[in-house]
């Protein structure tokens, strides 16, 4: 911390001076991308080519020679021209303008060129460099670079802000067995000894953070469903190869044709190439030409249930649409890196319809956005969708479910506001205007304002610049024949605010032998129900019956005893979904939102409502029981869960079931069936497993001290096929082992960034080491774990912080972890507003297991 400080503390001060006649301004040039030189440079520069090379040694540890060449215009040229370079010094060999050799100036991660080597109009400055290793994501047969939010100039010298465009000529020099990937097309190949040169033709203009190569021992298919595309991958397993394949190209396709006319824009880049890379941090990322996947989302097998069929349909849906909302028209500035994520994920949405037409796609999108929106919404870390940014190098802070999950709730209600008609109709004018170019919300406000009677302005200054959600009440009066008198809902905000969230949602009015169902439209701070007025009483009254509306909602009399039985899928979802949301507010105790959900589990057959009921009984069940409630459901939760896998369910329902069942299954007796069926002694009818999932049975069992634990694990590990998952697994087994010593030893080993390279192996030994059943032992780590948050936020990618924080504290709901973090707040109170955000997200279940269990003692 000591040496970051000196490192923001120091800058230069540089004179502008436009002309004789105008006053001189001064600008410091400080660590990242400040919003003041990005506007500057912005004005300054235009018309940017970058040419670059690198030389990929055989061995990961070696230096990568690099070089830069950069062609530009610049419309002012009595200031500094700025490059980020945020590398060290010597890694900078030489630097060159117009021609000319300089002295290097780099500070505080810019790379200077001095006044006097500028010209008006177009320049040339060549950079002779070392590559720098942070995001270039090396392996011992592989690399891929990943350079979103502000990595860019982590690899190479640039203009690392989204509104500076450029286009790019690669050079590559790699191992002469290894494959290569690009945002254009090869263009010449040349053999030299151990080494293959490949030099690429001149990309499509591009953010910074859109640039990308992919290197390494890959295997290559090309496919031409409508357009021509290629895939590397490394997955070696030929039946998920087999029944994978032509699946991923289709569904390109697929996500190509509905975005096309959707936009009524034709796709607009060279092409649409992907690669299939086995550790990769993010479940995708769109850069043009050259999408990366995370492999295991990609590639299934027969084993596969509908859901994840389903997630790998809307991850190429998401990468696919960021092709025009991002890649397209990019945000200026990464305040609004929001809106390509909630156009990414609302068209991925829509382009699930036709391609899964067997499917409810009302309840797939609230299944997907709103636990997800819920979790972070209502902790104190809660935040705007929107958020100022004063410095690109705080980026990464702002990515998590305000982005992803509430943001498409948002868009879905403005849609459903303005009419779809009127609201593509602006979506299509936006993109035609901004084609190749970058805008922010206000210019799609700007749009769509001029597309209906509504005011936007003023309807998304609460829904995207306003945080948290509302809590909905109700006031019913009868009459003496049992009729509604009245019937009034009110809303307020969670936080105390004067926030108030116009939405429209429906209500269920559930009888014997009907819903009568009632869509509602709430502007203001409480809505008069008309239609509802006259009508019976209830046996109960179901809010949020189509999962449109977003807070917290009434639970009606009757309530709990009715969900499992309501016909629609989406009302019992929402319904679920409201009653664990009502117990976290402290509504209704734990034990009996836990037998609910156990009774949901018997009766449940649709799986992605399944789902939601399996995640949240697990959360109540490991979280919110006390010891003495935990002891008493315990095997009668484990014996139900084993029953249902013995019925004629479908193979999707029992892979759910079984999910659930392997995660729990610790009593001597579930732990014998446990191993049972990772021993294939026993054979579970109509339920598929993969290797993958005799993996996690292996974890599991080791976790819940089976006997053979020690067995278990070398036998897992020599039969996984894939080296790349074989490498995972030896990776996690010091987090499983028996032996705490082992167990402290990997631990300790993270302290040391380059033992947390595998971002998401980290994230899942962290789990085994803290998971429920050895938290006694572990929670020696909670302090370990916050004091080295910052150093994680520095060295890791953008989820990792918030990942390293739910796997590590944010698996307690213990006293003595809250005490922890209470203890570490208050030693730290200069600890990073961005991280004590997340940190808040991460503890919310923690800050809510106090107040609970306080009222169930």
């Amino acid at each position: 911390m000591k040496i970051l400080h000196r490192f923001f503390a120091f800058f230069i001060i540089t004179t502008i001076g436009f002309s004789q006649s105008k006053p001189k301004e001064s600008f410091s040039i400080e660590n990242g991308v400040s919003e003041q030189l990005a506007q500057f440079r912005k004005k300054q520069i235009s018309d940017v080519q970058y040419e670059l090379s690198f030389e990929i040694p055989n061995k990961k540890n070696e230096d990568i020679n690099s070089g830069l060449t950069v062609n530009l215009n610049l419309s002012d040229v009595t200031i500094p021209l700025v490059f980020d370079f945020k590398e060290k010094s010597q890694n900078i060999k030489s630097v060159s303008a117009n021609g000319k050799n300089i002295s290097i100036i780099h500070e505080n991660g810019h790379i200077v060129i001095p006044v006097e080597n500028l010209i008006s109009g177009k320049n040339k400055i060549s950079v002779s460099f070392i590559a720098g290793n942070l995001s270039l994501n090396r392996n011992d047969d592989f690399l891929y670079t990943l350079l979103v939010p502000d990595r860019a100039s982590t690899l190479f010298p640039c203009f690392d802000q989204p509104d500076i465009k450029a286009t790019y000529k690669l050079g590559l020099s790699v191992p002469k067995d290894w494959t290569v990937l690009a945002g254009a097309d090869v263009k010449e190949k040349v053999e030299k000894g151990d080494f293959t040169s490949y030099t690429f033709g001149e990309s499509d203009k591009m953010s910074t953070y859109l640039f990308s190569f992919v290197a390494g021992k890959f295997k290559s298919v090309t496919e031409k469903p409508g357009l021509e595309m290629t895939m590397l991958y490394r997955e070696n397993n030929e039946e998920k190869i087999k029944m994978s394949t032509d699946t991923i190209f289709n569904l390109h396709q697929q996500s190509l044709d509905f975005l096309e006319k959707y936009t009524n824009y034709k796709f607009p880049f060279q092409k649409l190439d992907f690669a299939s890379i086995p550790v990769f941090q993010y479940g995708g990322m769109e850069h043009i030409g050259a999408i990366q996947y995370r492999e295991s989302t990609l590639f299934l097998d027969n084993s596969a249930t509908d859901s994840e069929k389903l997630n790998r349909a809307k991850l190429i849906a998401h990468e696919t649409s960021h092709m025009w909302f991002g890649d397209l028209v990019t945000m200026k500035w990464f305040d609004d890196v929001w809106m390509k994520e909630v156009f990414a994920n609302f068209m991925a949405d829509k382009i699930m319809n036709p391609i899964f037409p067997k499917i409810n796609h009302n309840l797939q999108f609230f299944s997907t956005h709103y636990a997800s929106a819920y979790a972070e919404d209502r902790s104190l870390g809660t935040h705007p969708i929107r958020q100022h940014l004063a410095n690109l190098k705080d980026a990464g802070s702002l990515y998590g479910a305000m982005i992803y999950n509430k943001a498409p709730i948002m868009m879905r209600q403005l849609e459903a506001s303005m009419g779809k008609e009127a609201f593509q109709k602006g979506i299509q004018k936006y993109i035609q205007k901004y084609a190749n170019d970058n805008a922010d919300w206000n210019n799609l406000v700007e749009i769509l304002d001029a597309e209906t009677p509504l005011d936007m302005k003023k309807w998304s200054e609460v829904w995207v610049n306003k945080s948290g959600r509302t809590i909905f009440s109700d006031k019913i009066e009868y009459d003496a024949q049992n009729k509604i008198k009245k019937f009034e809902i009110f809303q307020k905000a969670e936080d105390k605010s004067n926030n108030v969230w116009p939405q429209i949602f429906q209500i269920g009015l559930v009888y014997s032998n009907e819903v009568k169902v009632l869509s509602l439209n709430i502007k203001d701070r409480n809505l008069i129900v008309k239609e509802a007025i006259g009508l019976e009483k209830p046996l109960t009254i179901i809010y949020n019956y189509n999962g449109f509306g977003y807070g917290v909602f009434p639970l009606g009399a009757n309530n709990m005893n009715t969900i499992s039985s309501l016909d629609d899928e989406v009302a019992r979802a929402s319904a679920y979904v409201n009653l664990y949301e009502n117990m976290l507010a402290g509504n209704i105790v734990p034990s009996y939102v836990f037998a609910v959900f156990l009774k949901g589990i018997q009766v449940e057959k649709n799986e992605l409502v399944l789902k939601i009921i399996a995640n949240q009984a697990s959360n109540v069940f490991w979280k919110f029981l006390t010891e003495e409630q935990k002891n008493r459901v315990h095997t009668t939760l484990e014996s139900v869960v084993y029953a249902e896998l013995q019925s004629n369910s479908p193979s999707n329902i029992k892979k759910t079931l079984f999910g659930l069942f392997s995660s729990i299954a610790y009593s001597d007796s579930a732990k014998a069936k446990l191993y049972q069926i990772w021993n294939k002694e026993v054979v579970v009818q109509n339920l598929k497993l993969n290797e993958d999932d005799f993996t996690n049975m292996a974890m599991n069992l080791a976790i819940f001290k089976h006997e053979k634990a020690d067995e278990i694990l070398e036998k897992t590990r020599t039969t996984i096929t894939n080296p790349d998952k074989k490498k995972r697994f030896e990776f996690l087994l010091p987090s499983l082992s028996k032996d705490e010593s082992v167990r402290n030893t990997f631990i300790e080993s993270l302290k040391d960034d380059a033992n947390r390279e595998k971002e998401a192996w980290v994230s899942v030994g962290l789990a085994n080491v803290n998971h429920p059943l050895r938290q006694e032992n572990a929670q020696k780590y909670i302090r370990f774990s916050l004091d080295l948050i910052e150093e994680i936020q520095r060295t890791g990618d953008i989820f990792f912080p918030k990942d390293w924080l739910d796997n590590t504290v944010g698996r307690y709901s213990s006293k003595y972890a809250f005490d922890e973090v209470q203890r570490f707040l208050k030693e730290n109170p200069n600890f990073s507003p961005i991280l004590k955000r997340k940190l808040f997200m991460a503890t919310d279940l923690l800050y809510k297991a106090q107040n609970i269990k306080k009222e169930t003692e």
